[in-house]
């Protein structure tokens, strides 16, 4: 028995409402799909893009009646896509205190304990405890099978003996 089963059979004795605390993480599989390196890229090549277009806007300012289509265009583009890109700043930045207010409330450092190491630790521990309480409970079946085929070969047992008893003759030897 490894400690993880043991620590399985001690909730499943005193705190059962626990032993399905992996319902309670199902994002925790995807969320382990997330790089927050790559977000980060993302969310600059978004703010770069949107950099770009402004400067094209301005560019084409120069240029006279031959752009004025492009810049009505990108103006109803940038109305709308630096506001888009503020919320998604904003999400972002929120994602990145709530990284760390996640390590630092599982006790790790957040400059040293990567997103990435803390959601993967996480995601194994889940796996092993609930394949540690599987085990345990196909462990379990297989003794209270074995404990009802035991206490049935027993009373079998006792059955075969009761009858050979009331079978065998009855002999006395010195009753007169």
């Amino acid at each position: 028995m490894t400690l993880m089963h043991y620590l399985c059979k001690v909730l499943a004795d005193k705190l059962p409402e626990v032993l399905d605390f992996s319902n309670d993480l199902a994002s925790l599989e995807p969320a382990s799909k997330i790089q927050l390196k790559f977000l980060a890229e993302e969310m600059q090549a978004i703010s770069k893009g949107l950099e770009q277009v402004i400067q094209e806007l301005s560019t084409s300012e120069n240029d006279g009646p031959v752009s004025e289509k492009f810049r009505k265009t990108s103006k109803e583009f940038l109305l709308y896509s630096e506001a888009e890109v503020r919320s998604l700043a904003s999400l972002y930045s929120g994602v990145g205190r709530n990284v760390d207010a996640l390590i630092l409330y599982l006790g790790e450092d957040p400059a040293r304990c990567p997103f990435e190491q803390v959601i993967s630790t996480l995601l194994n521990f889940m796996r092993m405890f609930n394949k540690s309480h599987e085990e345990n409970c196909r462990q379990l079946e297989l003794e209270m099978k074995k404990a009802v085929e035991s206490e049935k070969l027993q009373k079998d047992t006792a059955h075969k003996e009761s009858k050979q008893i009331l079978r065998s003759p009855i002999h006395s030897g010195n009753v007169k």
